[in-house]
């Protein structure tokens, strides 16, 4: 976590020195002015995290302050500090919205346990301000133990306690965002905010100001001063949602606030440290997308220290009972899969991955109304899906355990795609519509 910013408010330089002393012990940053007017001057130019202010000051005394503040809009926490206390005084200091009353001469502890209270509420505040939008977005745990995913499990718990870069690949609806919360959660980070951001679904003359944040008047509508997404994260995980879709330009201010974790506020050129780990995400090839010119090279080397690359739902079909048994206790209103639904859902190439069974679950379940999703509550275009097969080899179950009857068809289906291939696994691979890393793994599970 980066220090905070304190404006002290004094017209006495003896007391701006004490304060400007005992503050910078904390680990703080200290600006002081004589008085309200130029403490409003220094606010505009950068903001504050905390203004300690004297009462009675010439020109704007505390008070006066304090109200122009909240009239401005701007809700930086507040303390008064006054010798000439008086009940009247810090009633309406505190009815004008300041965070503590001091009178002079103060116990030099308690006024930094005040201080670290106030900064700790502020910094709280601003959190709970965010979470609340996130509420409703929710997560769940990862489902599946095939090997593909147990991989990506591995990876997870082999980068999370860093703070390495990392960049998360594969296609739209594998659980990007999913895995970045995963590491942020197993993080040391995992107290402070995991803040995403879509680069794709935020405008480009807006996404600027979404990341760095705005100064009062820094353009038109920017009424008040916002805090932006990199600030927001300071101490915890920003995610950066399909990061080649970000504009060009944009991507070279990102790069120099990699290298320093330094960020600028738009409207202002006061330098703000930030610690933040970045996740990013992107449903493109990169290589791809550099040479299409959608990603700059050299951002690519500097997110990319450390990839996962999320495997597609085809290529984890054993996970597939298992996810749809998950989606089916979240809606909680059917009497399970038949056996013959299951065998199409495993069946399927799955173009739209997690996602989509998801969607076509959901779906199944209102179209059921409660009782046993079959296979005439499944889209049309998954029950008329043709399956590689060698005719020579058909399928004949001893049973009707489900998984065993899977097994079956999915070794008939390997070998059928290998003669077809003349045993070129590539091909064969292809044809099956997996990975040959896929293909090699039931290549070896079924001894072939």
């Amino acid at each position: 976590m980066t220090s905070q910013r304190v404006l002290v408010v004094d017209d006495e330089s003896k007391m701006q020195r004490v304060l400007e002393i005992m503050l910078k012990r904390m680990g703080h940053e200290v600006v002081c002015a004589g008085n309200g007017m130029e403490a409003l001057q220094i606010i505009k130019s950068a903001p504050a995290d905390l203004v300690i202010s004297d009462l009675r000051m010439p020109g704007m005394n505390g008070t006066e302050l304090l109200k122009t503040l909240r009239e401005q809009g701007n809700e930086v926490p507040v303390i008064i500090m006054t010798a000439y206390g008086t009940i009247e005084s810090a009633v309406e200091a505190m009815k004008l919205g300041a965070c503590d009353y001091i009178v002079r001469p103060f116990d030099v502890e308690a006024l930094e346990v005040a201080i670290a209270r106030i900064l700790a509420e502020s910094r709280m505040r601003r959190q709970n301000d965010f979470l609340r939008h996130e509420v409703d977005k929710g997560w769940g745990e990862f489902v599946g133990s095939s090997a593909p995913m147990q991989g990506v499990y591995d990876l997870i718990r082999q980068v999370a306690p860093g703070k390495t870069t990392v960049l998360i690949t594969g296609e739209t609806g594998t659980g990007k965002e999913l895995v970045a919360r995963a590491i942020h959660r197993a993080s040391p980070r995992q107290s402070a905010l995991f803040v995403p951001i879509n680069c794709a679904a935020i405008p480009a003359d807006i996404l600027e100001s979404e990341l760095f944040g705005y100064q009062k008047g820094a353009f038109t509508g920017a009424n008040k001063d916002r805090v932006g997404k990199f600030e927001m994260a300071d101490g915890g995980t920003l995610f950066l949602d399909e990061l080649t879709e970000m504009p060009m330009p944009l991507q070279a201010k990102l790069l120099r606030v990699l290298q320093e974790n330094i960020i600028e506020r738009l409207g202002s050129n006061r330098g703000i440290p930030i610690d933040v780990r970045i996740v990013a995400a992107t449903n493109r090839d990169p290589r791809q997308a550099i040479s299409d010119g959608r990603l700059r090279e050299d951002l690519y080397y500097r997110v990319n220290v450390f990839n996962i690359d999320l495997p597609p739902l085809r290529e984890r079909k054993d996970d597939i009972p298992a996810l749809a048994a998950s989606f089916l206790l979240g809606l909680n209103n059917t009497q399970g899969i038949s056996e013959a639904a299951m065998v199409c859902l495993q069946n399927y190439s799955w173009p739209g991955n997690v996602r989509e069974l998801q969607n076509v679950i959901e779906r199944a379940a209102v179209l059921a109304c409660g009782g046993e999703i079959d296979l005439k509550y499944l889209p049309q275009e998954m029950t008329n899906a043709k399956v590689v097969a060698d005719s020579s080899e058909p399928y004949s179950f001893a049973s009707l355990e489900l998984n065993a009857a899977v097994e079956k068809l999915e070794e008939s289906m390997i070998r059928s795609a290998l003669k077809q291939a003349g045993n070129n696994k590539s091909k064969a691979a292809r044809l099956l519509d997996i990975s040959e890393r896929a293909l090699w793994y039931k290549l070896k599970k079924y001894g072939l």
